[in-house]
């Protein structure tokens, strides 16, 4: 089916999605000519795993099936673009600490790998469908997610084959912190990274990170451990700037890499550096928000003409949260976007953070990707913070919820 002719194509069963009050396609082309391209009383047409057309619901062509989405708002699924959801264990006791004020002596992302290494490939998955299904529930229909908790050859291979059965968009985080059996020698650990464990990781990863940063690496070892990942064929993306100013920013640039990830203390220079990119800024507040750190402030990037994207950062030490909706709160109430622009990050920028046309968007040719909210319009994901909105989703055509 075509979005001109209305005409459909033998073979895959349609679809209308019809009465939507306001429809997010993405494409300023359409509707009111915002960057959601709002679309009310609207109706998508999905036709296999595509959307095959969008507009005006007195203008739907005719479907094999019918779905009246009884005046709620419909947007595409979010595209959650950071996450670690391959671990073991919680951190409970470190989490209330914090909150009570009270000093805490463990060990951090050490006591997950310890918990993580332990854990059968059976309980790890378990637990990697557990977040997974949390997040579609939630409106997700595309994770990103990363290794980093095993920091062995074994351990961090066997993370991403499990996280490639669920998801195509995986990450080699080998260096995530120097590894605990290599705390006297850290030039070893990351010749392990870019040796032997890059060798065993790369078939089933996209993406290598590196978390750059005092206490973990430094520019010179980030950009070697990101230098070997792309001769692998893995694309960069980069935790930068998270803890205190550092290159990270600057290196993300550097070696176009897709995102740099939290973006919290920023230069005037590292703000040019990303508008004159085509990196993206992935902006994580339940980071800040479970850890009581200073908010990023997106309205300087977005001012500046940088590309933002929204992502959960689930993950068991600083942001144990999967729901996107909680995050797109968090962002317009603390970190100075608009509903709009929480929406567009969430959704089109995280696909942009995965450098991917064929999501976050709701128009011809794009995975029938979407999530239905149980309210006429999106603001309500900022506007009734807490509140389970989400009442549809469809992954690749298929309703899910």
């Amino acid at each position: 089916m075509s979005s001109s002719t209305g005409s459909t194509s033998t073979g895959s069963t349609s679809t209308v999605i019809t009465n939507i009050a306001t429809l997010v396609t993405n494409d300023p082309s359409l509707g009111d000519g915002s960057p959601l391209g709002l679309v009310r009383d609207a109706a998508v047409v999905i036709e296999g795993d595509r959307v095959v057309w969008t507009g005006d619901s007195s203008k739907a062509p005719a479907t094999d099936n019918r779905v009246d989405a009884g005046g709620r708002a419909a947007l595409p699924g979010f595209v959650d673009s950071h996450s670690h959801l391959v671990f073991a264990g919680d951190r409970t006791e470190e989490f209330n600490a914090r909150m009570s004020g009270r000093g805490y002596t463990a060990g951090g992302i050490r006591t997950t790998v310890a918990a993580t290494r332990a854990a059968s490939d059976g309980e790890l998955e378990a637990n990697l469908v557990r977040y997974l299904t949390e997040a579609l529930h939630q409106g997700t229909t595309t994770i990103e997610t990363k290794s980093g908790y095993g920091l062995t050859v074994a351990d961090e291979s066997r993370a991403l084959r499990l996280a490639a059965a669920h998801t195509d968009e995986v990450t080699y985080l080998g260096a995530h912190i120097v590894s605990p059996d290599f705390a006297d020698d850290p030039a070893a650990y990351v010749a392990l990274v870019t040796g032997e464990m890059l060798d065993a990781c790369a078939p089933y990863a996209r993406w290598i990170d590196v978390f750059c940063e005092k206490g973990a690496f430094d520019g010179d070892q980030a950009r070697a451990i990101l230098t070997a990942g792309r001769a692998k064929g893995l694309h960069p993306r980069i935790h930068a700037n998270q803890l205190s100013h550092g290159p990270g920013v600057q290196l993300a640039v550097e070696l176009d890499a897709a995102s740099a990830d939290h973006c919290t203390h920023l230069t005037d220079a590292d703000v040019d550096a990303l508008a004159n990119s085509d990196t993206v800024a992935t902006l994580l507040p339940g980071a800040e928000f479970s850890t009581r750190a200073a908010w990023p402030d997106a309205r300087r990037l977005l001012d500046a003409g940088v590309t933002v994207a929204l992502s959960t950062d689930c993950n068991p030490g600083s942001s144990f949260t999967s729901s996107v909706p909680f995050c797109v709160a968090l962002a317009v109430r603390d970190m100075g976007m608009t509903p709009d622009e929480a929406v567009w990050s969430a959704t089109a920028g995280g696909a942009a953070a995965l450098r991917r046309t064929d999501i976050g968007r709701l128009t011809p040719g794009a995975y029938a990707d979407l999530t239905l909210l149980d309210a006429p319009s999106h603001v309500h994901l900022a506007y009734r913070p807490g509140v389970p909105l989400v009442s549809g989703v469809w992954r690749r055509g298929v309703r899910e919820l």
